[in-house]
């Protein structure tokens, strides 16, 4: 019989049909050591260079309004743009690709330029909660949209060119391929148990208790079983919702208290503005609302202190994803954790 604290081994992803090695021998404890800290951030509330900062011009030559709440434009570099042609190229039977149109905005969460979602109120979350199911239900309803993506890159280590506090949204009018797979493995499990998958699973999960991070009477934080990244989550409807637009006004609250409380775990996990690309995953224009189930996954690179960052290389890039420290010893080392944001403390 293997043990899962001390043995490798494989775990499947549900959702995808994927696999994961884990390694647990190696690592048992990463987080002791060193602990490696940056220097604190000092922003200030507004930044005339910013290009999402109220009132100031975008790099497209567009000046934002003077807003107070939260802003949604048209990217002005989109990577889809409406109107692409729809037709495809197959020069051989191997070689094919196909016009994928859509539109891409951007979505400022605050007027301020200080200011990361774990340092915002959860009123002030509950107006970006609110804004997101705006965005989706008009994208959503969109002729030619099959798939609207709400996502965010948070910090220079995922990629992010602008520290204001903001979020994308690209919808497509074909579906992505995470989005594809989730899509055939919800629609398969309900069609043989009469539930969704995210359901039985988070059933689960509540009753062992071992790889939950945040909880409250509308959304559960969690290492998911088959985490690949460190400390990686996810965010889970505890209703099987199957899109923002379906939560009623005290799930939205709850919502934005959840992402509040695993914001700030993760700032404090190594006292820094943590890393990650986070985003949700809701029905498809096309698919069933009774298979999917809404949920956001969240994916930091940071393993050991604010400076140590896990890469997906080699073995990873050409087998299979490995990690070592294990979801549950992950889910407990944020779970520890204070939801009191680490700068209020000094």
């Amino acid at each position: 019989m293997i043990d899962l604290k001390e043995h490798p081994h494989r775990r499947l992803n549900p959702l995808t049909g994927e696999w994961v090695l884990v390694s647990p021998h190696r690592t048992k404890r990463p987080w002791q050591g060193q602990m490696e800290k940056v220097p604190p951030e000092t922003r200030a509330a507004y930044d005339p260079k910013c290009y999402l900062c109220p009132g100031n011009e975008r790099a497209g030559g567009h000046r934002n309004p003077a807003y107070s709440g939260t802003f949604a434009f048209d990217n002005d570099f989109a990577a889809l743009i409406p109107g692409t042609p729809a037709g495809q190229v197959a020069p051989h039977a191997l070689l094919q690709a196909e016009g994928v149109s859509g539109l891409c905005r951007v979505i400022c969460f605050s007027p301020r330029h200080d200011l990361t979602m774990a340092e915002m109120a959860v009123e002030e979350i509950r107006r970006v909660v609110d804004t997101w199911t705006e965005q989706y239900v008009e994208l959503n309803g969109t002729p030619g949209i099959a798939y609207v993506e709400i996502f965010e890159n948070r910090g220079e280590m995922m990629g992010c060119s602008n520290p204001h506090p903001h979020c994308q949204i690209w919808s497509s009018s074909t579906i992505p391929n995470e989005i594809a797979k989730e899509d055939a493995a919800q629609n398969s499990y309900f069609r043989e148990n009469g539930r969704t998958l995210l359901s039985d699973y988070l059933e689960f999960e509540l009753s062992a208790g071992e790889r939950l991070v945040s909880v409250n009477e509308h959304f559960v934080a969690l290492v998911p079983w088959w985490a690949v990244w460190p400390f990686e989550t996810m965010v889970i409807s505890r209703r099987a919702a199957s899109g923002l637009d379906e939560l009623t006004s005290d799930e939205r609250n709850g919502l934005a208290d959840i992402l509040k409380q695993l914001t700030t775990r993760y700032d404090n996990l190594f006292e820094v503005s943590f890393p990650y690309s986070g985003g949700f995953h809701q029905r498809p224009a096309t698919s069933s609302r009774e298979a999917w189930h809404l949920h956001a996954h969240y994916y930091p690179p940071l393993l050991r202190s604010a400076t140590v960052r896990k890469f997906l290389v080699g073995y990873e890039m050409l087998a299979m994803p490995q990690r070592d420290i294990t979801p549950e010893a992950a889910a407990l080392r944020l779970r520890e954790l204070s939801d009191i944001h680490f700068k209020l403390k000094i």
